[in-house]
């Protein structure tokens, strides 16, 4: 019989619940730079498991040497890429004028200037619908904001690879930790999961790196062939947007023929300005064409094992319910969802079709 008493205990009992969540939730959320060290740590762990394994069974090093070796190679590589690009942001700074909201919109302005002056000798009016009058203080609190973030890069760094170094050598500890404490009916299932997601995603992510090598290097061609200042910079943050799935090389191509610009202000609009936009423009979409139609869907699919058409799919699913991060999660989440299915449900005949090639 439902009494008061049972009726306030609920009460209090699904208070207390959501009390307990609700500090859960503040609890991630002031950890959140913590997660996030984890996330990228466990990213790097992916990546660089491949090179551990090699030195261990093809070069015979010990587990911790592999690690240790493993890591600092990584760290080379991410310190040649700052002494590559660091002197070079500084060097062409007054020239990008980043920081300078009044470089900025005073280059804008005569850049509009010349656009408004070329359109109307072809009788052509756009003047009402430009407004020279711009405002750029967001832009300046903006790349404050990324100065302020990468600041505190070092430590973020030292982080990561602290516990990069120990996902990697102890990963054995954890594995059998982990089987201690899953139930005992599906721990077969879930190391299994486990190992295949790893060895997906490890090949997910190495493909990633490599095509986002092969756009930086197409990207920085076309930069080069037509003289664009700047070009490795350019090239290299470009390359860097092509993470967000069809979204960043838009934004890539906008940024690309923006700066190509400004990088020939001052000079005459219709026989340097524009031609040389053009062709940058018509460069990165040759690029972008090459990188969507045969890198990118052959670098993908062949590294999770899925249908270029299902990857395509996928992306611009995640892409409409949970926007931009939706889209860079988009392939890690399915494969494992996909390992998960075929683990878990073997006979369902959907999983079993969608699951076929892994």
């Amino acid at each position: 019989m439902i009494t008061s008493r049972t009726i306030a205990v609920g009460i209090v009992k699904a208070i207390g619940i959501l009390l307990l969540f609700a500090l859960l939730l503040y609890f991630l959320y002031k950890i959140q730079t913590v997660i996030l060290y984890l996330i990228i740590a466990l990213v790097f762990t992916l990546i660089a498991n491949p090179v551990v394994e090699f030195l261990r069974q093809k070069l015979k090093f010990s587990n911790t040497a592999a690690v240790s070796v493993t890591l600092v190679f990584f760290m080379l590589i991410i310190v040649g890429i700052l002494l590559m690009f660091v002197p070079l942001i500084v060097s062409q700074s007054n020239n990008l004028s980043l920081l300078n909201t009044q470089a900025i919109e005073k280059n804008i302005v005569e850049l509009t200037n010349q656009t408004l002056t070329y359109l109307k000798s072809h009788n052509i009016d756009a003047k009402k619908l430009v407004n020279t009058n711009i405002n750029l203080d967001v832009f300046t609190s903006f790349f404050n904001s990324i100065l302020t973030t990468i600041s505190n890069i070092g430590v973020g760094l030292a982080s990561v690879f602290f516990i990069t170094f120990f996902f990697l050598k102890d990963k054995v500890m954890f594995l059998v930790g982990a089987k201690k404490i899953l139930p005992d009916a599906h721990e077969e299932q879930i190391i299994n999961s486990v190992t295949k997601i790893n060895e997906l995603l490890s090949r997910y992510f190495i493909g990633l790196l490599l095509q986002l090598l092969i756009i930086f290097v197409l990207y920085l061609i076309v930069l080069l062939i037509f003289g664009i200042e700047n070009a490795l910079i350019i090239a290299f943050l470009c390359a860097i947007l092509n993470i967000v799935p069809y979204i960043g090389p838009i934004i890539s191509t906008i940024i690309a023929g923006f700066l190509t610009m400004m990088s020939h202000l001052g000079e005459d609009f219709q026989t340097e300005i524009l031609p040389s936009t053009i062709f940058v423009l018509i460069g990165f979409f040759i690029v972008q064409l090459i990188d969507n139609n045969i890198s990118q869907p052959l670098i993908f699919s062949k590294s999770v094992n899925s249908h270029p058409l299902e990857i395509f799919l996928v992306i611009l699913i995640s892409g409409f319910l949970f926007g931009i991060m939706g889209m860079v999660i988009a392939v890690p989440l399915f494969t494992i969802i996909k390992v998960v299915g075929k683990e878990f449900f073997p006979e369902n005949k959907i999983i079993k079709q969608f699951t076929k090639n892994i």
